[in-house]
C-alpha cells in the first residue's frame, strides 16, 4: 500500500485584482433578466438545442443566477485582497498509496470501484450490481437490503434524470468508467433528503494529478451493439479541466406475457384478455460532460460542471391479444396484433456551480444546480385483426414529459473538542410536465379524432425548503451522530384546463446514529431515521391515460406523503483476513399509496389512494475473506418478513410473507490479469395484493493488462439468463398473472487505452 501526497510550489507573479469573467457574465445575465415577469413555460420539446450559448446563462436557470453572482463575487474577494502578495516556495514531497476497497463509516459504506474490471467498459447498472447490500434487477429496479424506496444521487445531489421512470434507462446507459465510488446509505442522517428510503450515491471520477491525461475505450458484442468513449483531464497549479464523450449502440430484448380476468361486482360483467409480446429495443445514446475546478487559494475553490445525454430508439413492438368469447356470444374469440414503431426519445442536461472553503477546523460548501430531462414515448399503433377478419384499426398517441429540478444548498461544519457540528439549508424546486394524447385515425382520410377522455395535460410543481442540524460526538469508545431536519413541502397539481389543486406539509424528522467500539476490530451500531416520501408525480395525474383496450390508469391529485420510519442495529468486526457485519432492521410505512380499482363502461380504471400500511423486519449480514494479495471472496444477504395492509373493495387485505436475497463475489488478481465474478439471487416475495417471482444473475469480468497503458476487457452478464420474473395480482375486481423477461445475457469484448 502506498500513500500519495503532493506539495507543489505556487507561482510567484503578481495576481491581477479584477472581477472574474464568470462574475461579469453572470451579472450581465442577471441584469438582462431581472425585469422580466415570471411565466410558466411548457417544456414539451423532444430534442435539446444543438448548440450552447457562450455564457453561463445557458446552463444556470434564472432563479439561480443572483445566488450564483453573489457566490462568485464572494469567492473572488480573497483572491483580490491578495493581489499584491507573493507566495513562498514550498518543498515538494511525494508518497504513493492505494485505496481500501471498502470503508465503513458511522452513517454509510463507501465502495471504491475505480479499478473494478467490470466498470471499464460497463454501465452504471453493471457497477451497482456488484455492490454489496444493493440489488438491481435486469430492468433497472434498485433495492437496498430489500428496501425498494431508493434515492439515487450523483456526487451527493439529486438530478432530474435519476428520478421517476427515466432512472432505469439512465443507469443502463451511463458509463461505468466515469464512476470512482459508490456510497450506500441504508439509514440516512438528517443531512440528507432521503425521500423516505435508502440512498445510493454515485461519485464520479475527478483526476487532480498534475499534468495531462487521457483515456479511450470501446467494446462490442453481437446484434450490432457497441460502445466507445473518451475522457481526459488537464490539471495545472490552480486550474483543472476534465471532460468525457461517449457513444453507445445498445439494446434489450424483452418478452412479456399476461392473462387478465376482470369482473364488475356492480354490473356483473366479466371478461378475459391474453397478451404476449416481444420487442428488441435498440437505443442510440450520446453523452458528454465537462468540468472545471479552480483553486482560489489554499482553502477556497470553485467548481463548474455540465453534462448532456440523449437517447433515442425506434422499436418494433408487436403485442398479440386474445379475447375469449363471453357467455352467450356467437364469436368464439377475438385475435389481433397491436403493432407500434415508436419513436421513443429522451434527453438530459445538468449544470452545477459550487464553492468550497476548508480551513481552521471549518468547512463551507455552497452549490446551485439545474437539471432537466425531456422525453417522448410514441404510442401510435395499428390493430391487425386475425379473427374475426375486419378492417385494420389505427390510433395515434404519445406521452411527452419534461422534468426540471433547480436546487441551492449550503452546508457548514465546524470541528469541536468532542466532535463536529454541522448545519445546512436545502432549497429545491421541481416541475413535472406531462402531456398525453390519444386519437383514432380514419384510414381513408387520415383524419385524427382525439379521445377527450385520455387526451390531457397537467403539471406538478413541488417546492421543498429544508434546514438541518447535526452533531457528531466522540467520547472514549462511543461515537454518536445526532440530527434533526425541518422540512416544508408545497405541492401544486395544475391541469391545462381547470383549477389547480394545492397542498403543503411540514415535518420535523430526527435521526440517530450510534456506535460503541468494543475494541479496535469490532463495534456495535444503532441507527434511527424518520422521513416523508412524496408521491410520484405520475400518480398525481387527475386524468385517465390509456393502457390497453380494457385498462385505463388514473392518478389522484389528493395523495398525501407516505410517513416512513426505520430502525437498524448491528455489529461489525475484523479478524486477521476476515471482516464481516451482522444486523437487524425494522421499517414501517403509514399512508402507503396503493392501487384503487373501479369500472367505467366495462373498462377497468386503476387509480391510487392512501390508506395502506407496510412493515418489514429482517436480518442482514456480510462476510469478506482475503486469502492473500491475489484472491478476495465475499458474500452478503438477508432474510426479512413483510406485512402489508392494502385497501380493497372488501376492506383492508392483510398479507404476510418472507423474502430474501444473497450476493456472492470473488476477485482474483495475478500478474497482468484481473478476474471478478459476482452472483445474485432474489427470492419471490409479496407485493400489494399480489406476488412476484424469484430472479438471479451471474456475471463475469476479465481484464488483462497487455502493456502499461493498454488493457483488454471481457464482460459477460447474466450468463445463465435468470432475469425472467413472474408476477401475480389478485383483487376483488381484477386478477392478473404474467411474466416480464428482460434478456440481459451479453458478452462484451473491449479495450482501454491510457494516454499519459
Amino acid at each position: 500500500m502506498r500513500l500519495a501526497l503532493s506539495f507543489v510550489p505556487r507561482s510567484s507573479p503578481l495576481v491581477t485584482a479584477a472581477i472574474p469573467p464568470a462574475v461579469a457574465c453572470l451579472y450581465s445575465d442577471f441584469l438582462r433578466t431581472a425585469g422580466t415577469a415570471p411565466h410558466r413555460r411548457r417544456a414539451m420539446k423532444t430534442a435539446m438545442p444543438s448548440s450552447a450559448l457562450p455564457c453561463f446563462h445557458s446552463i444556470i436557470p434564472p432563479a439561480a443566477r443572483l445566488p450564483a453572482v453573489i457566490l462568485l463575487a464572494l469567492a473572488a474577494l480573497p483572491a483580490a485582497s491578495r493581489a499584491q502578495a507573493q507566495d513562498p516556495a514550498i518543498t515538494t514531497v511525494t508518497v504513493s498509496a492505494g485505496k481500501d476497497p471498502v470503508i465503513r463509516k458511522l452513517d454509510k459504506t463507501v465502495h471504491d470501484v475505480s479499478g473494478m474490471p467490470k466498470a471499464a467498459n460497463g454501465t452504471a447498472q453493471d457497477v451497482l450490481q456488484s455492490i454489496p447490500e444493493v440489488q438491481v434487477t435486469a430492468d433497472g429496479q434498485i433495492s437496498v437490503k430489500g428496501n425498494a424506496q431508493v434515492t439515487v444521487l450523483v456526487d451527493g445531489k439529486p438530478t432530474a434524470m435519476m428520478s421517476g421512470d427515466e432512472r432505469a434507462v439512465a443507469l443502463q446507459t451511463m458509463s461505468g468508467a466515469d464512476i470512482a465510488g459508490v456510497e450506500v446509505i441504508t439509514n440516512p442522517s438528517a443531512a440528507h433528503n432521503a425521500n423516505g428510503g435508502a440512498i445510493v450515491n454515485i461519485v464520479l471520477k475527478r483526476n487532480r494529478k498534475p499534468g495531462a491525461h487521457a483515456q479511450i475505450r470501446g467494446s462490442a458484442t453481437d446484434q450490432g451493439l457497441w460502445n466507445a468513449g473518451a475522457s481526459g483531464d488537464v490539471t495545472g497549479k490552480k486550474l483543472g479541466v476534465h471532460g468525457s464523450l461517449a457513444w453507445r449502440r445498445d439494446g434489450t430484448r424483452k418478452f412479456r406475457g399476461s392473462a387478465v380476468d376482470w369482473n364488475n361486482p356492480l354490473g356483473g360483467q366479466a371478461g378475459q384478455t391474453l397478451q404476449t409480446s416481444e420487442v428488441f429495443v435498440r437505443r442510440v445514446v450520446e453523452s458528454g460532460a465537462l468540468g472545471i475546478d479552480y483553486a482560489l487559494s489554499d482553502t477556497d475553490s470553485l467548481s463548474l460542471s455540465a453534462r448532456h445525454d440523449s437517447r433515442r430508439s425506434r422499436p418494433l413492438f408487436d403485442t398479440l391479444n386474445v379475447t375469449p368469447a363471453g357467455a352467450g356470444e356467437t364469436v368464439d374469440e377475438t385475435i389481433w396484433h397491436r403493432i407500434s414503431y415508436g419513436p421513443n426519445e429522451q434527453s438530459d442536461r445538468s449544470a452545477s456551480l459550487g464553492y468550497s472553503h476548508q480551513g481552521s477546523g471549518t468547512a463551507l460548501k455552497a452549490m446551485v444546480q439545474h437539471s432537466a430531462t425531456t422525453g417522448l414515448v410514441d404510442k401510435s399503433y395499428r390493430d391487425v385483426y386475425v379473427e374475426p377478419a375486419r378492417a385494420t384499426g389505427y390510433s395515434r398517441g404519445a406521452t411527452r414529459s419534461a422534468r426540471r429540478l433547480d436546487q441551492a444548498t449550503v452546508d457548514w461544519s465546524r470541528s469541536t473538542e468532542h466532535g463536529q457540528w454541522g448545519m445546512g439549508v436545502d432549497i429545491q424546486g421541481k416541475t413535472d410536465d406531462l402531456d398525453n394524447y390519444q386519437a383514432s385515425i380514419d384510414p381513408s382520410t387520415g383524419a385524427a379524432t382525439p379521445d377527450p377522455g385520455t387526451t390531457n395535460a397537467y403539471a406538478v410543481k413541488t417546492n421543498l425548503a429544508a434546514a438541518y442540524l447535526t452533531d457528531r460526538i466522540r467520547h472514549r469508545q462511543w461515537e454518536a451522530l445526532l440530527g434533526g431536519r425541518i422540512e416544508r413541502m408545497a405541492l401544486r397539481v395544475g391541469p391545462a384546463r381547470g383549477d389547480p389543486r394545492k397542498s403543503h406539509w411540514q415535518a420535523f424528522n430526527p435521526s440517530l446514529h450510534l456506535r460503541h467500539a468494543l475494541n479496535d476490530k469490532a463495534g456495535l451500531t444503532l441507527s434511527y431515521r424518520r422521513s416523508l416520501q412524496m408521491p410520484d408525480p405520475r400518480d398525481l395525474n387527475p386524468f385517465a391515460t390509456y393502457v390497453d383496450a380494457q385498462n385505463l390508469s388514473r392518478g389522484n391529485p389528493g395523495l398525501r406523503p407516505q410517513r416512513m420510519a426505520s430502525w437498524e442495529i448491528g455489529t461489525d468486526m475484523e479478524a486477521a483476513r476476515l471482516s464481516g457485519s451482522l444486523g437487524a432492521f425494522h421499517r414501517t410505512s403509514r399512508d402507503t399509496v396503493a392501487d384503487a380499482r373501479s369500472f367505467a363502461d366495462n373498462v377497468l380504471v386503476t387509480s391510487k389512494r392512501n390508506g395502506g400500511q407496510a412493515r418489514s423486519t429482517g436480518i442482514t449480514g456480510s462476510l469478506d475473506w482475503t486469502s492473500d494479495a491475489k484472491l478476495r471472496l465475499g458474500m452478503d444477504g438477508g432474510i426479512y418478513r413483510v406485512l402489508l395492509d392494502t385497501p380493497d373493495l372488501s376492506g383492508l387485505v392483510r398479507q404476510d410473507g418472507f423474502a430474501g436475497h444473497v450476493n456472492l463475489k470473488a476477485a482474483w488478481s495475478a500478474g497482468p490479469d484481473d478476474v471478478s465474478l459476482d452472483a445474485h439471487g432474489q427470492s419471490s416475495g409479496i407485493t400489494p395484493l399480489g406476488r412476484h417471482g424469484a430472479t438471479s444473475s451471474v456475471n463475469l469480468a476479465w481484464k488483462r493488462q497487455v502493456t502499461g497503458t493498454l488493457s483488454l476487457t471481457v464482460n459477460a452478464s447474466d450468463i445463465f439468463d435468470g432475469s425472467r420474473r413472474t408476477y401475480r395480482t389478485d383483487t376483488s375486481t381484477f386478477r392478473q398473472a404474467g411474466f416480464d423477461h428482460f434478456v440481459a445475457r451479453r458478452v462484451y469484448v473491449g479495450f482501454v487505452k491510457k494516454i499519459e
